[in-house]
């Protein structure tokens, strides 16, 4: 495993000479199939209505409102055209489809608990599909994983030290 290549861990500023490093590769297979599950939710061979730059621009929206610039940088690296996006005071503008996916990932993102089936629905009045909602849910619920994984491989390398 080479941590510069996993993401949760490289963002995470786990190194190869670091003391939780040891730690980690003792559970490689974990930390490995999470970087094959965020390639999943950001490269999938079916991407439907999110193109890969658009995830990306999410991606970076969510890592931001969570408050992780580093992550959110990485991503918002690979937003092009919806770079925009990544900062969470954009509302998608006049788009209603953009603004509905943009408001319906920053309260599930943000307020999870609060998240209701009129969500879904007003998704769904705005034209998004159901197997695009799917394909949202997907990438929020990784990236709420990526998160709280790496804030606290953050906070064991703090402790460690």
């Amino acid at each position: 495993m080479n941590i510069s290549d996993m993401t949760i861990l490289s963002k995470a500023g786990v190194t190869q000479n670091s003391a939780l490093s040891g730690v980690v590769s003792s559970r490689g297979n974990i930390i490995g199939m999470a970087q094959v599950a965020e390639e999943a939710v950001l490269r999938p061979k079916d991407s439907g209505a999110f193109a890969h730059d658009l995830r990306a621009a999410i991606a970076a929206r969510v890592a931001r409102l969570a408050g992780d610039e580093r992550l959110a940088a990485y991503y918002a690296a690979d937003a092009g055209q919806y770079s925009t996006l990544a900062d969470p005071e954009e509302t998608g503008g006049q788009q209603d489809e953009l603004a509905a996916v943009l408001s319906f990932v920053d309260k599930v993102a943000n307020q999870t608990r609060e998240a209701a089936a009129e969500d879904v629905a007003g998704l769904q009045a705005a034209g998004v599909s159901d197997a695009d909602i799917v394909r949202l849910c997907e990438l929020v619920a990784f990236l709420a994983f990526q998160v709280r994984v790496i804030a606290g491989l953050r906070l064991m390398q703090r402790e460690s030290a």
